[in-house]
């Protein structure tokens, strides 16, 4: 007998995989959490039925979000990572030695303790001397940790559930007071060909309260659409300004010097979402 998750993305539109074991499920405190193992894309973690990381094209998301902010900063020696609780981001945070401190902040507990067990690959930096693991709210984090960090992102799930707030003017402005006055933040902002209506959403609350705004794509093949967006908010240092040939080559297989800025050249159609 077959099994296969699917995501249902839309009422009309989903993305399918076959199972080949299924490791935990959980309803926890905060949503439905499982870790598949399928045959195409190796393990997989699901929260609230939609796939947030898997083993064989988790490093696209990961990279894109630590990276560009990263090198755009000159110093980013305290960094916030909300969210994020398999561990993908920090992993890429810490292949930069010029970050001293990392702090983690999820509020789901149990997403750290079965990302560390079934995703070794993904969570393991998690225990670097580094980084401190906080198991809270992150939008009651930033909110109390004013002019603290150089660089803040956002690795959130959808706008559902417990990431709702994450998607609020309100919680972009907090972001704003809790960076220090060179600082950056990046959050990831869904799919362009779905989600269109909170592209522009997001894109007007930043430009609201950031003076340097831009948007970045990747391509992720098991998100919706495999099209995924990234909002940069800057006080100062504008991501188009930095001189890739002073970028240097990381261990990664997605983000590269090359890529920096040319992940900011938009197709025309999510070009006109936030103009």
């Amino acid at each position: 007998m077959e099994l296969w998750y699917t995501e249902k993305q839309t009422d009309n539109f989903g993305i399918t995989a076959k199972i080949k074991e299924t490791l935990v499920t959980e309803k926890t405190e905060f949503q439905d959490l499982a870790i598949i193992d399928t045959e195409e894309f190796g393990r997989m973690l699901t929260l609230d039925g939609m796939v947030m990381t898997t083993v064989k094209d988790e490093f696209v998301y990961h990279e894109m979000v630590a990276h560009p902010a990263l090198f755009t900063h000159p110093n980013p020696e305290h960094v916030l990572v909300v969210g994020g609780g398999d561990g993908g981001v920090i992993r890429e945070v810490m292949k930069h030695p010029k970050v001293k401190k990392a702090v983690l902040v999820d509020i789901d507990g149990k997403v750290i303790t079965y990302s560390k067990q079934f995703l070794p690959e993904i969570a393991g930096e998690l225990d670097n001397p580094r980084v401190e693991v906080i198991v809270n709210d992150g939008y009651m984090h930033i909110h109390d940790h004013k002019n603290t960090y150089d660089v803040i992102m956002v690795d959130s799930t959808e706008p559902v559930g417990p990431a709702v707030e994450l998607f609020t003017k309100g919680f972009y402005q907090g972001i704003y007071d809790a960076l220090k006055e060179e600082g950056i933040f990046v959050a990831q902002t869904d799919n362009p060909w779905f989600k269109a209506d909170l592209i522009r959403t997001v894109n007007r609350d930043v430009r609201e309260i950031f003076p340097v705004v831009r948007n970045y794509i990747a391509n992720i093949p098991t998100y919706p659409s495999g099209l995924w967006t990234f909002t940069m908010g800057s006080k100062k240092h504008d991501p188009l300004q930095v001189d890739e040939t002073q970028i240097p080559e990381l261990d990664t297989k997605y983000y590269s010097p090359r890529l920096h800025k040319a992940a900011f050249v938009l197709p025309k159609f999510v070009e006109d979402l936030v103009k």
